[in-house]
């Protein structure tokens, strides 16, 4: 018998198929099945589409999605693990002082190309470049402030301007917070983070050190209060000048906190380095810094701190 002659006739439109000899495709038994791929398919896309990018933020720590704006109330600060982020000279300022206390000191001073200096690309090209991206003139911001009821001289610098190298700019805007604080009789706050002189300006960039740290000295003969902050990363020049001569050392946790990279290091001294070498913690415990205060704290850590400081000469005010 032809069994092709049953799948070939029709009644009224149907078709007679056998199933024992000629079962139909599973599609076309179940077309519930192939819409559920459809719809399933269109959902996913409109998710992805409706997903605006730079929203959220991976912490390097725990990896946990933060939602930026979440991040940004927390000062860049991980609500799950406590790591902290970087943050600009701006935002860290905005996060310390009274509301419009803040009063710039050289906001126009900017670095120039003093020894024409010429490389894969010419130093004056990237000072443009980092002041188009940062709306920065260079790598601190200084000025006088108040923090609680006292009034400071307050220097914050910025590693997103060449990662926060101290060039002559630098320098001369920290000398003149320090004398300004000196003359005016006001605590010195400088809050670090900086990868060390810049090179592209060689001697001059060295000549910062001795600058700075004499300013300080003077400073310190008027019985005056310096505070130094060291935050991720501090290093090199600045961290064997101005950065480690203060009457109270303060870091972040987790800052690393050096003079030379671990490689060099290791590679000088012919030793295994320690576990946890050139961070925070690890200084404090051996004593080079005071105390390790999250970024969240620091402002009510500071108003005690200057409180203390200050007590002597409130008290002979009176």
């Amino acid at each position: 018998m032809d069994t092709t002659s049953f799948t070939k006739k029709s009644i009224s439109g149907v078709a007679i198929v056998e199933p024992a000899l000629t079962p139909p495709p599973i599609a076309n038994t179940h077309p519930t099945f192939a819409k559920k791929t459809r719809i399933g398919t269109g959902k996913s896309k409109t998710k992805k589409r409706d997903i605006p990018e730079g929203l959220w933020t991976k912490c390097p720590s725990c990896e946990t999605m933060i939602f930026d704006k979440e991040l940004d109330e927390n000062l860049k600060v991980c609500p799950k693990c406590q790591h902290h982020f970087p943050i600009g000279s701006r935002e860290r300022i905005h996060s310390l002082v009274e509301t419009c206390t803040f009063e710039e000191m050289d906001a126009t001073m900017a670095s120039v190309d003093i020894l024409g200096f010429k490389g894969a690309s010419t130093y004056k090209s990237k000072l443009d470049a980092y002041k188009k991206n940062t709306t920065l003139k260079d790598a601190v911001v200084t000025g006088l402030c108040k923090i609680g009821e006292q009034r400071v001289a307050l220097g914050v610098m910025d590693f997103n301007f060449l990662g926060g190298s101290m060039g002559s700019v630098v320098g001369e805007k920290l000398t003149r917070l320090i004398e300004r604080g000196t003359e005016k009789e006001l605590p010195v706050i400088i809050i670090s983070t900086s990868g060390g002189a810049r090179m592209y300006e060689g001697m001059f960039s060295l000549m910062q050190m001795a600058k700075t740290s004499a300013a300080l000295a003077y400073h310190a003969r008027r019985r005056l209060p310096y505070i130094s902050i060291l935050t991720h990363p501090t290093t090199a020049g600045v961290m064997a000048s101005y950065a480690t001569l203060g009457d109270l050392i303060l870091a972040e946790p987790g800052a690393m906190i050096g003079f030379a990279g671990p490689r060099v290091i290791k590679d000088t001294t012919q030793a295994e380095l320690p576990p946890g070498f050139q961070t925070a913690e690890f200084l404090l415990d051996h004593g080079l810094i005071d105390a390790i205060v999250s970024r969240k704290e620091m402002k009510a850590q500071l108003t005690g701190y200057l409180n203390y400081f200050t007590v002597g000469k409130k008290v002979a005010a009176v």
